[in-house]
C-alpha cells in the first residue's frame, strides 16, 4: 500500500485493507477550524441541536484570515466563533494573535506522522510535510466531525514524485511546486494523493516541504505527503513529546503515475494570471513592471522565506514605484525575525511589515489591489479578483523572486541580484 492507503487503513472503522476507489468511514485525529466556524459551520452544527462536540481536545481553533477585524461583518464573524468555542469548551483555542493556521498548528506540535487531520481550509494539505494525511473539508463535513469524530473518504490513487539533486541558490521549493503544477495542471491530480520520495528530500527544509505540500491542492490533490526522515524527526522532537509512528509505503506499493525531478535543473518560474498552472520561466516575462510585492501567506511567510528576501534587500531600497508588504506567518516567526534583524532590514528597505495574518492573499484588510494593478506575490492563488479589483493581475513567485522584483521595480531573475 501507499502512505495514503496505510494511514486511511489505520483509521478505517470497518476494515484493515483498503484499495483506491473504495468509500470508507474513518476516525479523525484532529479538526482545524478558523473564521469559517463563524460562517456556515456554526449554523450547520446548531441545526443538529447538540449540546456537545465529540472531543473538545481534538479541535484546533484559530482566527487568521481577517485579523484584526477590518469590517463590522468580520468582527461579527469573530464574535460568533468565540461564542461557539466557549459554548462547546474547545481546549485548543489559539485566539487571533498567533498567526496563520497552517503555520501555527505544526509549530504547536499538532501535526504528527500517521495522523489523519481535516480542516476548514483548502490548504490544510500543508501538514502532509509531517508524514501525515491532511485535507480541507466543507462546513457540513466539519459539522459531522464535530458531532461524531468520523468522516467518509474515497481512497485515492497515488502519484509518486521522486526527487533528486539539490536546489540552486536563489531557487526555492516554490519554484519546484510551480513547475510541477505547470506539468500536472490544476486538473491533473484531482482527488489523488501525491507522495514525495527520493534522496533530495533530506536537502529540503521543513519550511520548504510545507510550501510544496501546501500547493498540491492547486493540482486538485486530496493529499500531499512526504516520506519521513532524520530532519523531520529532529524538528518534531523540538516541538512535541507526543509519541508517533513514521509511515512508509510498502516496497511494492502501486502508483497510478510516477514522476522524476532533478532539483538541480529547476529554474525560477512565475505563474501568470489567472491560474497557478500558467507557469513560465521568470525570464519570459522579465521587465514587467509591478505596483506591489507581497511576501507572506501560509505558503511562503516562513522564516526561510523572510531570510532569503532580507538577504536580497539588505542595505538597499525597494523601487520607488513599488509598495512592498511583508507578513510573517506566525508570531513565533515574527519574534525570531526581530531577533535576527530581518524586520529592520525590511523596514529600512521601504517595505511595510504587518502582523501575522492571511491579509493580502485573500484581498482582506490590507494590500488590496486597485484597478489594473500588478502584484508579484508569494501566495498560492492568482484567480481573477483574488487580491482586489477584477482587473488587477497577480503573478505567483518565490520569495526570492518577490524580493528581486520589489528591488528592481519589475519582474526579474532573482539569481541576478542574489548575494
Amino acid at each position: 500500500m501507499s502512505i495514503a492507503e496505510k494511514i486511511l487503513a489505520d483509521h478505517c472503522i470497518n476494515q484493515m485493507n483498503v484499495r483506491p476507489g473504495q468509500f470508507i468511514e474513518c476516525n479523525v485525529d484532529l479538526v482545524m477550524v478558523h473564521e469559517q466556524l463563524g460562517g456556515r459551520i456554526h449554523v450547520e452544527y446548531e441545526k443538529l441541536g447538540l449540546d456537545h462536540v465529540w472531543d473538545p481536545e481534538k479541535i484546533f481553533f484559530i482566527l487568521d484570515h481577517w485579523v484584526p477585524a477590518p469590517t463590522i461583518e468580520s468582527a461579527q464573524m469573530h464574535q460568533d466563533c468565540r461564542k461557539f468555542a466557549k459554548k462547546y469548551k474547545f481546549v485548543h483555542d489559539m485566539g487571533m494573535n498567533q498567526g496563520i493556521c497552517h503555520q501555527v498548528l505544526p509549530e504547536k506540535g499538532f501535526a504528527l506522522p500517521g495522523m489523519l487531520i481535516v480542516g476548514s481550509d483548502s490548504h490544510t494539505t500543508t501538514y502532509g510535510a509531517f508524514n501525515c494525511l491532511s485535507t480541507g473539508i466543507g462546513a457540513t463535513d466539519v459539522a459531522v466531525v464535530f458531532a461524531t469524530g468520523k468522516l467518509w473518504f474515497r481512497v485515492p490513487e497515488s502519484f509518486k514524485i521522486i526527487l533528486s539533486g539539490q536546489l540552486k541558490p536563489a531557487v526555492q521549493s516554490k519554484d519546484f511546486i510551480l513547475t510541477l503544477l505547470g506539468e500536472l495542471t490544476t486538473k491533473g491530480a484531482i482527488y489523488k494523493s501525491i507522495e514525495f520520495h527520493g534522496e533530495a528530500i533530506s536537502s529540503l527544509s521543513i519550511d520548504s516541504r510545507m510550501t510544496i505540500a501546501n500547493m498540491v491542492v492547486e493540482a486538485g490533490a486530496k493529499f500531499g505527503v512526504f516520506m519521513p526522515d532524520k530532519r523531520l524527526k529532529e524538528w518534531l522532537s523540538s516541538r512535541t513529546l507526543e509519541s508517533h509512528k513514521e509511515i512508509f509505503p510498502d516496497k511494492n506499493a502501486e502508483y497510478e503515475k510516477i514522476f522524476q525531478y532533478d532539483l538541480t535543473k529547476i529554474e525560477p518560474v512565475i505563474a501568470k494570471p489567472y491560474s497557478p498552472d500558467n507557469v513560465v520561466h521568470v525570464n519570459d516575462i522579465a521587465g514587467l513592471e509591478i505596483d506591489q510585492a507581497f511576501l507572506g501567506s501560509c505558503t511562503n511567510g516562513r522564516l526561510e522565506d523572510l531570510r532569503i528576501a532580507a538577504r536580497i534587500l539588505k542595505g538597499k531600497k525597494i523601487a520607488p514605484n513599488v509598495r512592498m508588504i511583508v507578513i510573517p506567518a506566525s508570531r513565533e516567526i515574527y519574534k525570531q525575525a526581530l531577533k535576527e534583524g530581518l524586520i529592520e532590514i525590511f523596514i529600512n528597505s521601504g517595505a511595510v511589515v504587518g502582523n501575522p495574518t492571511c491579509g493580502p492573499c485573500i484581498g482582506a484588510q490590507l494590500g488590496v489591489l486597485g484597478s489594473h494593478e500588478v502584484c508579484i506575490s508569494s501566495t498560492n492563488r492568482n484567480f481573477k479578483g483574488r487580491m482586489g479589483d477584477p482587473s488587477s493581475k497577480v503573478y505567483l513567485a518565490s520569495p526570492a523572486s518577490v524580493a528581486a522584483a520589489a528591488l528592481k521595480g519589475y519582474i526579474t531573475d532573482p539569481q541576478e541580484v542574489f548575494n
